[in-house]
């Protein structure tokens, strides 16, 4: 019965979020435009999928993902699992673990984002094959999979978030002069899409359960950050995908054109 309350109540409040949406919808199509909406039937049965996905899915966020990301940080931060032989304060090192585990995550959930196979496909599409929807789907993973490590050894080591994100965008902005100008739009992107409907539970949660287990860390200043890094370390992995591919095509031509003249 606990449960049936909670869908309960996540299904109406998913009602009242839609809302302003349908609202604005129906005002523009009847009184801007002042026509009807087309398929109309079909209209409200795939509204009606989208509430009641939306009111499961934020059921499953409490039930199941914030408490499972909370409790891996709590077991692998916890002094009996790390310490071992280790006699006295532990230091960063000592959390290998944790840095492993928070780059798997961020890789795991990446490659599983909807929004990120979405705009993967849209690119191989459009650009002809040229962007690898694979391709970019793996970049944007690795950049993700290491940002969620790097906040894992911010929060672990109590370094100030800015730092890294000064340094991280400074790289950025060196990389936009000397990526292909086509890709970088796309490489910005790439870091928006990664914060949405799976990876934000899983890290949010991370971050926030390290915080509470590692001795003199606030949960309000170093719990949270992981979401800013993991859309800021995507553009520098697609961008640097790209460059890379460039480099290796340059000089796949210098070597057939050396032998050419050598023939």
């Amino acid at each position: 019965m606990e449960l049936l309350h909670k869908i309960f109540i996540a299904f109406t409040q998913t009602v009242l979020d839609v809302a302003p949406i349908i609202i604005l919808l129906v005002f523009f199509h009847y009184i801007v435009l002042r026509k009807p909406i087309r398929n109309l039937k079909r209209v409200l049965v795939g509204l009606g999928y989208i509430i009641t996905g939306l009111a499961l899915f934020l059921v499953g966020l409490e039930q199941a993902l914030f408490p499972l990301g909370e409790v891996m940080a709590k077991q692998l931060t916890d002094p009996s699992f790390i310490g071992g032989n280790i006699t006295g304060t532990l230091s960063w090192q000592d959390y290998y673990w944790v840095y492993l585990f928070a780059a798997a995550i961020g890789f795991s959930t990446t490659i599983a984002e909807p929004s990120l196979i979405a705009v993967a496909m849209k690119a191989s599409e459009i650009s002809g094959g040229a962007v690898s929807t694979w391709g970019l789907r793996l970049a944007v993973a690795t950049g993700v999979a290491a940002s969620i490590a790097l906040g894992a050894f911010r929060i672990i080591t109590g370094t100030p978030l800015h730092i890294y994100m000064i340094v991280g965008y400074l790289i950025v902005i060196a990389q936009t002069f000397f990526a292909p100008k086509w890709l970088v739009p796309l490489a910005y992107d790439s870091g928006g899409v990664t914060t949405s409907t799976v990876t934000v539970p899983l890290v949010t949660a991370l971050g926030l359960g390290l915080a509470s287990t590692v001795p003199g860390r606030s949960v309000l200043i170093d719990g949270f950050g992981l979401i800013a890094l993991a859309s800021l370390f995507p553009m520098i992995t697609v961008m640097g995908y790209a460059q890379l591919s460039e480099w290796l095509a340059g000089k796949q031509n210098e070597d057939t054109n050396k032998n050419k003249k050598g023939g």
